[in-house]
């Protein structure tokens, strides 16, 4: 049976514990993992995994740009839930190389270098990580941004080998997601506090301002539909791809259960 064979045809209808609970059982914990940046998204997920297995898969991509908020609410949260979280780091050398190249901060002066960065910093570790899975999980929600409206709750990431992509928040709202994180108590990242709704690198993060959008903080000086880094983005066919190929294969689910 293929991926796409599994993934229940009902699942669009279902909850959020109910889609992670679905994947978990068809990849098995060991070979599904969370790809968190500790937003106030993932740190939702983070909680439902750990009330469904006793020691989820999460795993986080550190830039060496990040916030220091970033690294404790990282700390903050293996202490809560006795989990590890797995670090990736860029390569050194492709750093040093970009840098040395183009300066520190290269990612202002021109798109191309800002897309060079998040491939050097986030996009290359990335795929190391996702080479350890059958499938992950992410934080999307479909009115995050215009580039993220027909995010699936489980797709197919046929970039990455076939793997799956699993959503559980895809149709969550933002007040939804704080509502969540108030009445069970969650862990978040002080910067939210400060006004920042995305929290990416330190540089590339700021507070959003009354009437933005939640992504209006993140790569601030772009126009808005560049806003991906290219982690959920393809920038050359300017789509969501890693989610919309192959939806026709998904929806099928022969012989799968549905919800």
């Amino acid at each position: 049976m293929t991926l796409a064979n599994a993934i229940p045809t009902g699942i669009e209808a279902a909850d959020a514990s109910s889609v992670l609970e679905a994947a978990l059982t068809a990849l098995g914990p060991d070979r599904l993992a969370l790809a968190s940046s500790f937003g106030a998204e993932d740190m939702v997920i983070v909680d439902m995994l750990a009330g469904i297995v006793e020691r989820p898969r999460v795993f986080t991509l550190d830039t060496g740009r990040l916030p220091q908020e970033t690294y404790d609410l990282m700390d903050a949260t293996r202490r809560r839930y006795g989990i590890d979280v797995e670090v990736w780091f860029p390569n050194a050398i492709d750093v040093q190389s970009m840098v040395l190249e183009r300066g520190l901060n290269l990612f202002y002066d021109s798109i191309e270098n800002r897309k060079d960065c998040c491939g050097v910093r986030k996009v290359e570790p990335l795929g190391r990580a996702l080479a350890t899975v059958d499938g992950w999980i992410t934080g999307l929600r479909r009115d995050q941004i215009a580039t993220r409206a027909e995010t699936p709750k489980i797709g197919l990431d046929v970039d990455r080998g076939d793997i799956w992509k699993v959503a559980p928040l895809a149709d969550w709202n933002r007040e939804r997601v704080w509502t969540y994180l108030r009445e069970h108590e969650v862990p978040y990242n002080a910067l939210h506090d400060q006004g920042f709704a995305s929290i990416g690198c330190a540089p590339c993060t700021r507070a959003v301002q009354p009437g933005e959008d939640e992504r209006a903080g993140r790569w601030w000086w772009e126009e808005p539909a560049q806003r991906e880094c290219g982690i959920h983005f393809d920038p050359l066919s300017g789509k969501m791809v890693q989610n919309e190929r192959k939806r026709a294969d998904v929806e099928v689910g022969a012989g799968a259960s549905s919800f």
